[in-house]
């Protein structure tokens, strides 16, 4: 099941606008203490700089929008930042767009586009990833039957890892709305010989 977009790893991108370079830099983040720390990293990297433009949203329902515009104009830099990951469903990310002054001044829309245009090469470079969650059955069982079931995933399910011992243990992951069927279908193939020893919930990246 589906649960949100975010981006699948740290990155960096940079472009020049009118002789001004920007910097953007992203990070996937799932709180706003560790969004913090990555803006105050950035800041500490470019204290030189003209500014350092912060934007973040967290939440699998995006509750949390916060942006500065340290300095630029009021509404010219972090907001559309911010409007423009919610517009393409990001959240769980901070973005810092750092700005050394070239000596053009680009206006209020001039801004807006070349903060938004440079997040946009950030998460480019970061590239976007769905997160869904994920059913992990911990099962036990016979290593008679452990190709039969490897022949069967990849369609309702499928074994993520594989650990060998006296008997075969093995993750088997599902969406959990499956679980039944999928829970009929390897008791069928092991002939009822498999022991659950644990579950839980994951959340999975699945890259875009």
């Amino acid at each position: 099941m589906k649960l949100y977009n975010t981006v699948a790893g740290k990155a960096s991108a940079e472009q020049i606008i009118e002789k001004s370079k920007f910097i953007a830099y992203v990070k996937p983040v799932s709180s706003k203490e560790e969004a913090d720390a990555f803006v105050a990293e950035i800041k500490k990297k470019h204290r030189d700089a003209t500014h350092n433009v912060p934007a973040m949203v967290i939440g699998d329902k995006m509750q949390l929008q916060w942006a500065s515009d340290d300095g630029e104009p009021q509404g010219t830099s972090g907001a559309p930042i911010i409007k423009m990951l919610t517009g393409a469903g990001i959240t769980n990310v901070a973005i810092v767009v750092t700005r050394y002054f070239g000596g053009v001044k680009l206006g209020t829309g001039g801004l807006a586009r070349a903060y938004t245009s440079s997040a946009k090469l950030g998460l480019e470079a970061a590239g976007i990833c769905s997160v869904e969650s994920r059913l992990c059955l911990t099962c036990e069982f016979d290593y008679t039957y452990l190709a039969k079931l490897q022949n069967l995933s990849g369609d309702d399910f499928d074994i993520s890892e594989v650990r060998y011992a006296e008997k075969v243990e093995a993750d088997i992951t599902c969406e959990p709305d499956d679980r039944g069927k999928v829970e009929s279908t390897i008791l069928n193939v092991t002939a009822g010989r498999l022991t659950v020893k644990n579950e839980n919930i994951l959340e999975i990246k699945i890259k875009i």
